[in-house]
């Protein structure tokens, strides 16, 4: 066994002796056991994901396996044996891993140890995903085997036993339907059923028509002999998207469908359909970007500024990213899509990589519903209003829509009380024991912590010892109450983290939501919608708060009616703000261009390159001292972070020019192998491009 990049241990004569002295002796074998005579070394990565051992390791492959152990193929060996005397193995662990090439000859100057065991000849792993993983790998400072977890799912063998159907002839060429809407949407269309690769940031109009048009273009990409993939930031935009292929192509044998809530063996029996190439389309979140369609043309992502896409297992690729990167290699053609414009996309249309795909002023007035803003400050005046914390322009507008069809408010937090502060001096109220934040999750229920679950029941405030509390944001299940009680008679129905609801009926009602769990509405979709407590999403502390708002308002307001049908969004926001006035306009491309205009006079991303590295003071310190950054790089920080398990965190952010973005991740990788040298050092965790940047 050994690293492809490990320096034989002797001079080139030696090696030289020891090539030929492998290729001349006749039986090859190990152990008893003849190896291959074509071939006899497997190239492999093994599925242990330490930054210093991100390499390829050799090993013999034995003749009973030479017919099946093929380049792409699951292989296990065992890792880190030793050969001692009379060529025995010596300790060692038996891991999973892939083979990825077959070969001659090592470099490796000792014997090598065989492989243990060929768990499938189902070839999984194709040169193309290979080189895509380790592009990735290198790009977020990461190891080719984390990334192959993310993008290869785990094998279920009966799933694997089951032969994949024929795949289908080309489907006929799709009509440009509501795509007609937006000036260049024909000739995207065309460009695609043509063998083109153009590439588009598409801002959608508001309505429900977003999921027929992205399956119109997978039909035109089909129609020309080319495969195409989606990806969706969850579940129910992916069940969307399955329905209008389903009913465009003509039944769901043309289409693939990956998500974690398939199953393993659904999930595994469509992937490999499409690995076989019985689908070449497919459709799912966020793991999906690595499915291996054949002769792929074109690659869609919804929303991409959804925090979704950004995966929380290391080495943390954002779909975007991974899209943008696979497009470029394989020659595809890409819509970033969106009812929102993300910096990021403002970015690829002012370098001109992608060209804009929007519709003009007059059909977006046509489709929107009017929006109207309300100041916090406006507190209602009638009775029902102010007991439903509501103020009273955004408590008419609700019992005025309900005549006609339901109405959605989104509140920005889920549960009852999520964050209560001093009633008389406004002080965040804190646990005693951890310094996190007080909630209330009930009426009759006390305090308790939301970090470390403590009962705070005789809390009182530090600073003017007031027992007294009020609520600074108030959470969907208060919210529901309160309403029900101001509109008796009415139905109320929650959507949010515990139980999300994909639909709901015409019928009036009132339907409480927290961000992103929105569900839509039949019959046109809803009368009105109220976005409440719009300052808590204002006011996080985060670079991306405002584009995170502006899109969260827009998925909302999509939903609701055009204008033209009596449809009416109410904000509660401050109205000089620069997202509520483009809701307002309905302009988040206008938003995106001003946003990336203050992100380039500051140098954050994307107009830079930039890493978070976070973990204890010691730690962050250690690992600053040993990284060799690119010149002209700069360290910002480091700054306390909440503590974690009660120890104390820092998090320092490392920011380059365009261009040195492969040298920064290059040479953090770098010092986090030099520091695994180090016995008893402790983590730290690294971040490439990371979406919260405090």
């Amino acid at each position: 066994m050994s690293s492809e990049d490990t320096p034989p241990g002797g001079p080139p004569e030696q090696l030289a002796l020891i090539r030929e002295t492998v290729r001349r002796a006749k039986p090859r074998t190990w152990r008893g056991a003849h190896l291959a005579e074509e071939l006899p070394v497997a190239r492999v990565v093994v599925d242990k994901g330490l930054l210093h051992l991100d390499q390829f390791f050799d090993y013999a492959v034995p003749v009973a396996m030479a017919e099946e152990a093929q380049p792409g193929v699951r292989v296990r060996v065992r890792f880190g044996a030793r050969v001692g005397a009379g060529g025995r193995r010596e300790g060692g662990e038996l891991h999973d891993g892939f083979i990825v090439a077959r070969l001659a000859t090592t470099d490796y100057a000792g014997p090598l140890a065989p492989l243990a065991q060929v768990l499938s000849p189902e070839r999984v792993l194709t040169p193309a995903l290979l080189k895509l993983s380790r592009t990735i790998a290198d790009r977020y400072a990461g190891t080719l085997a984390d990334v192959l977890q993310l993008a290869v799912p785990p094998r279920h063998a009966k799933a694997e036993a089951e032969p994949s159907p024929a795949a289908p002839p080309p489907p006929p060429a799709p009509g440009a339907d509501s795509w007609q809407r937006y000036p260049q949407g024909p000739e995207f269309l065309a460009a695609l059923t043509a063998g083109h690769a153009p590439r588009a940031v598409w801002t959608a109009l508001p309505g429900p028509h977003w999921p027929r048009e992205i399956a119109t273009a997978v039909a035109a990409t089909l129609a020309g002999g080319r495969g195409a993939l989606v990806v969706l930031p969850d579940g129910r935009a992916v069940g969307r998207l399955d329905a209008a292929l389903t009913e465009l192509l003509g039944g769901p044998e043309r289409h693939a469908v990956l998500t974690a809530d398939l199953g393993p063996k659904e999930r595994y029996r469509n992937w490999l359909a499409v690995s076989r190439g019985s689908v070449r389309a497919v459709i799912g979140t966020r793991a999906a970007v690595f499915a291996p369609v054949r002769e792929l043309g074109l690659l869609v992502v919804w929303s991409d500024g959804d925090s979704s896409h950004s995966d929380p297992r290391a080495p943390h690729p954002h779909v975007r990213e991974v899209a943008l990167l696979r497009a470029a290699e394989e020659s595809a053609a890409v819509l970033l899509g969106g009812l929102a414009m993300t910096v990021e996309g403002a970015q690829l249309l002012r370098t001109g990589w992608a060209r804009p795909l929007a519709a003009d002023r007059a059909t977006v007035r046509a489709t929107a519903a009017r929006v109207r803003t309300v100041e916090e400050a406006d507190q209602g005046r009638d009775e029902a209003a102010q007991a439903a914390r509501l103020p009273t322009v955004a408590w008419q507008a609700a019992r005025e829509a309900l005549r006609s069809g339901p109405v959605l408010v989104q509140v920005p937090r889920r549960g009852y009380v999520p964050r209560l502060a001093c009633g008389r001096c406004r002080t965040p109220a804190r646990c005693e024991h951890c310094a996190g934040p007080l909630e209330s999750l009930g009426a009759d229920q006390a305090l308790c912590c939301a970090w470390c679950g403590t009962v705070a029941a005789d809390w009182h405030c530090e600073e003017c010892g007031s027992f007294r509390l009020r609520a600074q944001v108030v959470g969907a299940r208060r919210t529901a109450e309160e309403l029900g009680k101001a509109f008796p008679g009415v139905p109320v129905r929650t959507s949010g983290r515990d139980a999300v609801l994909a639909g709901v009926s015409g019928e009036p009602a009132l339907v409480i939501s927290t961000p992103g769990a929105e569900p839509v509405a039949e019959g046109g979709g809803y009368a009105a919608a109220l976005l409440l407590d719009g300052w808590a999403l204002l006011s996080r502390p985060d670079l991306r708060s405002g584009e995170e708002a502006l899109r969260l308002w827009l998925a909302a307001a999509a939903l609701v009616r055009p204008a033209g049908e009596g449809g009416l969004v109410v904000i509660v926001a401050e109205p000089s703000a620069r997202p509520v006035q483009a809701l307002v306009r309905w302009d988040p491309a206008g938003h995106a261009d001003l946003e990336l205009a203050e992100r380039a006079q500051l140098g954050f991303p994307p107009v830079s390159r930039m890493a978070a590295v976070s973990g204890s003071p010691s730690a962050v310190a250690d690992l600053l001292g040993v990284t060799r950054l690119p010149e002209g790089a700069d360290v910002l920080g480091p700054v306390p972070l909440p503590a974690l398990r009660g120890q104390e965190q820092e998090r320092a952010l490392l920011r380059v020019r365009p261009g040195q973005g492969g040298a920064l991740a290059a040479a953090l990788k770098a010092a986090q192998i030099a520091r695994v040298a180090l016995r008893g050092a402790e983590p730290v965790k690294v971040r490439i491009d990371p979406l919260d940047i405090g």
